[in-house]
């Protein structure tokens, strides 16, 4: 079997067509600002790779999704980085969705419509804030006539231009006079919801990553999903749930993105028979990790354990990748690098896997505190 050949394989099977037409198009404009990748994978149905069978959905497995996104990070790392937040949006509205049941007339109204319509979901949850809880809001809900005037912003937020609806976690006043947390779903041509530039860097421009703000919002409450107090419980497991899906596309994408330099060192012959040897084994020991946490979420093992495997998974993958990353851009050499912004490119992207939350520095405590007996608490 040659290099990444199941993953690509799945991808072409589930996707038909995607990776075809993504290899036609120079890394350089797939990676640009005006990128075509995020349009071209709506149009492929990517969409959909994780919405359940009974909402039309391709009703891909924990597994599946790994490989199919590992492929398209080779391809297209800004698209698949972006989309990432899609998976991890859309995803947590249909187990809400579940959880909370049909009295909120989500799912004739609003999910059937997602899936028909191919729509690409932004992520406005409060994750890659310095200080602050990667799921707590930033934004904020206050009553008004007819119902509430939402303010506040995510930067960045990918996704931002191609977005069609807007999810996000917002600050909710509750009748003892506290304030809970609701889950906002917003079209993102309302009224008041402006993109504004915020991402500078050369690497991962195509990811869409800008700063949406919301300034007074005005919502009917059939736009925000408030649990009751009876599935509070619940809700906290689907958080794990979705903090465990997230680290596995994170993994699964930057692993992608790194195979895409593996593949030229192989394809090359570059180095000698035992470091090609070695970088494989690297590569695809972060395959394997990202692999075993997907089969651990098709088992259903969702619990808090899990949680701290996600994370000691994700970690060990980003040193995995770095390692990779150096290795394989030595081994393809200066005239290599000199002769394509390709190369350079791969290995800025790939690097971006630790800016994702949470961070490994913030987690120390909470992994050692797992490690003597308590539960981890992601913060």
């Amino acid at each position: 079997m040659q290099f990444m050949e199941a993953d690509r394989i799945l991808c072409d099977k589930l996707l038909p067509g995607l990776r075809g037409q993504l290899a036609e198009i120079p890394l350089a404009e797939l990676e640009s600002e005006d990128s075509p990748a995020i349009e071209m994978f709506r149009a492929h149905g990517g969409t959909n790779l994780l919405v359940p069978a009974g909402y039309g959905g391709l009703n891909a497995t924990a597994l599946e999704a790994a490989r199919v996104i590992r492929a398209l990070g080779a391809l297209a790392p800004s698209m698949t980085v972006a989309t990432m937040m899609h998976h991890f949006s859309l995803g947590t509205l249909f187990a809400v969705a579940e959880t909370i049941g049909t009295e909120s007339g989500l799912e004739d109204i609003l999910l059937r419509r997602i899936v028909a319509d191919r729509m690409l979901v932004a992520s406005g949850f409060a994750e890659g804030h310095s200080g602050r809880g990667i799921l707590d809001p930033t934004m904020r809900a206050e009553p008004v006539d007819g119902g509430f005037l939402i303010n506040g912003s995510k930067k960045p937020c990918s996704l931002s231009r191609s977005m069609d609806l807007l999810t996000a976690s917002v600050s909710m006043p509750m009748p003892d006079g506290g304030r809970g947390t609701g889950v906002l779903m917003l079209p993102a041509d309302t009224p008041g919801v402006s993109i504004h530039p915020f991402w500078s860097s050369f690497a991962l421009a195509g990811a869409e990553s800008n700063e949406v703000r919301l300034d007074d919002v005005l919502v009917t409450p059939e736009h925000i999903m408030q649990p009751n107090p009876e599935v509070v419980r619940q809700m906290d497991k689907l958080t794990t749930t979705g903090l465990i899906w997230f680290q596995m596309t994170v993994c699964a994408s930057y692993t992608g993105i790194a195979s895409a330099l593996v593949d030229k060192v192989l394809d090359r012959a570059r180095g000698s028979v035992s470091d090609r040897a070695a970088l494989a084994v690297r590569i695809e020991s972060a395959a394997a990790l990202t692999e075993g946490l997907a089969r651990r979420l098709m088992d259903g093992e969702v619990d808090n354990d899990t949680l701290a495997t996600a994370l000691v998974t994700r970690f060990a993958v980003q040193d995995a990748l770095a390692a990779t990353t150096s290795q394989a851009v030595e081994m393809l050499g200066g005239m290599a690098y000199i002769g394509s912004s390709d190369i350079a490119y791969l290995a800025a992207a790939t690097h971006a896997i630790g800016f994702h939350p949470p961070s490994r520095s913030s987690m120390a405590g909470g992994l050692v505190d797992y490690y003597a007996g308590y539960p981890v608490v992601v913060s």
